[in-house]
């Protein structure tokens, strides 16, 4: 019985340890995915205007 006393009381101060340290910072796994977004974002935005860039300089007629 004495087993369960002592498995209970560490549990429960254990519990309240990880309720007091609640601020922690942000998991570096959302950041990273941002950061992956805004580099496809400007990959894709670059792509675009080297595509409408080249295309408008074909137009210009040659003498």
């Amino acid at each position: 019985m004495h087993l369960v006393t002592f498995l209970y009381v560490a549990t429960t101060a254990r519990l309240a340890e990880l309720r007091r340290e609640a601020e922690r910072g942000d998991s570096p796994v959302p950041t990273a995915v941002i950061i992956a977004g805004l580099v496809a974002a400007g990959i894709a935005v670059t792509t675009l205007v080297m595509t409408k860039a080249k295309a408008w300089m074909d137009g210009i007629p040659t003498k």
